[in-house]
């Protein structure tokens, strides 16, 4: 898609079929997958919230993500423009033909979480993982996710541009330093949080509070 390229609505059809996936899929979140989640920070209420599941009956075209957590994009109100899929298991992923996380092919760019755009105030913030923004939310954060430099586009400047401080969070790795690069560069108002380890790691780590402060030092 092409840097100015706008967006094509999903048609009828394309919703009622992201919504029968994206239910059925939170209807297969399972023990072993809670247990995952809980592992990260990521309690029920937030499961529920940004509806994540397992693909234990894939519908349609989603047959090699069998077994994946389901992690939907949501529009503003809740209903899911696109899926992404995160493999569980510890292996070589593409030794198997897949990543450690999946998009459907040919699918279009998105921002994760857009609803805190339209929820945040004066900031908001800005990951890389999209459970890095759950994480975010969960400590009252208003966050969004990018996942990785090259699904930057320009028009996730222009739905940023209005806010006074874009905080980003990407990883403490090259991968993140590019996509940290670009968003700072895009957006005058943009800075970067100094990260030792990615935010889920670090909230595993140190806690809310630690996360917090990140943010309320770079502002004094």
């Amino acid at each position: 898609m092409a840097e100015h390229e706008p967006l094509t609505p999903l048609s009828t059809s394309q919703k009622e079929m992201l919504e029968e996936a994206v239910s059925t899929y939170q209807a297969h979140l399972n023990a072993d997958t809670a247990g995952y989640l809980m592992a990260r920070g990521i309690g029920r209420e937030e499961a529920l919230a940004f509806r994540l599941g397992v693909v234990a009956d894939p519908a349609p075209g989603h047959e090699k993500y069998r077994g994946m957590l389901a992690i939907p994009y949501l529009g503003r109100d809740g209903q899911p423009l696109t899926v992404r899929f995160r493999c569980l298991v510890e292996h070589n992923h593409r030794d198997y033909f897949h990543g450690k996380y999946n998009t459907i092919k040919d699918d279009t760019p998105r921002m994760f979480s857009v609803g805190a755009v339209h929820r945040a105030g004066e900031e908001i913030h800005v990951t890389e993982g999209e459970l890095d923004a759950v994480i975010l939310n969960k400590i009252g954060l208003h966050a969004v996710a990018i996942p990785g430099a090259n699904m930057w586009f320009g028009r996730h400047r222009r739905m940023l541009a209005g806010f006074n401080r874009i905080w980003t969070w990407a990883d403490p790795d090259d991968a993140g330093a590019e996509l940290t690069g670009k968003i700072t560069r895009a957006l005058r108002s943009a800075k970067a949080v100094r990260l030792r380890a990615d935010v889920t790691d670090t909230y595993m780590e140190h806690g809310a509070e630690h996360l917090l402060s990140l943010v309320q030092k770079k502002e004094d």
